[in-house]
């Protein structure tokens, strides 16, 4: 079980957006498009009264593309925010990264915040005080958790609507159905 904090920081569980919480509506740039994923809320619920940090990390390169703003990004991730308070359920941080590293103008860049890079989670957590090696990612893809590996965290993948390749799982990762089975396994093991 989490703990708020120690003095090596707090656990976190670091969650992808599209596809691991919400409808991948692929580019999402409207905020009434925003599909919660089943068992979303009742997920994140039991998480936070477990003591956890809630991070959302998410790529979005439909900014380098040009298929939205960041603006509209920001639109989205408030109206995603208000879904979830609506139901006492409070973020700890969304970071995103805008980039992509072979298309786009201003934001063509080959970054380290992009996963399966580790920039994104490195700053939550900085600006958070989390501890990555006590923390959890849990994506629908594999890049999604790669970057947690680097510190020791543990690691699960979501099957939402599309297969997980079982023989391609990074060491010590986990695959699950829905993410209310993730939080299962977080919540009795780690």
């Amino acid at each position: 079980m989490a703990t708020d904090s120690t003095e090596e920081g707090k656990s976190a569980v670091f969650l992808d957006r599209d596809g691991t919480l919400i409808e991948d509506a692929h580019y999402l740039s409207d905020p009434e498009q925003i599909r919660l994923l089943p068992g979303v809320i009742r997920a994140l619920r039991r998480l936070g009264m477990a003591g956890y940090s809630l991070v959302v990390i998410s790529n979005q390169s439909g900014i380098a593309r040009g298929l939205f703003t960041r603006e509209q990004l920001d639109a989205v991730n408030r109206r995603f925010s208000e879904l979830l308070e609506n139901e006492s359920i409070s973020l700890n941080g969304i970071y995103c990264c805008p980039h992509h590293p072979r298309e786009g103008g201003k934001d063509r860049v080959d970054c380290n915040c992009r996963k399966p890079r580790s920039g994104l989670f490195e700053q939550a957590a900085k600006e958070l005080s989390i501890d990555l090696g006590r923390s959890i990612a849990i994506g629908d893809r594999v890049r999604d958790i790669l970057p947690l590996t680097l510190f020791a965290g543990r690691t699960g993948l979501v099957e939402t609507g599309k297969p997980i390749d079982l023989k391609n799982l990074p060491p010590g990762c986990l695959a699950f159905k829905t993410l209310e089975r993730a939080v299962d396994w977080i919540l009795t093991t780690v």
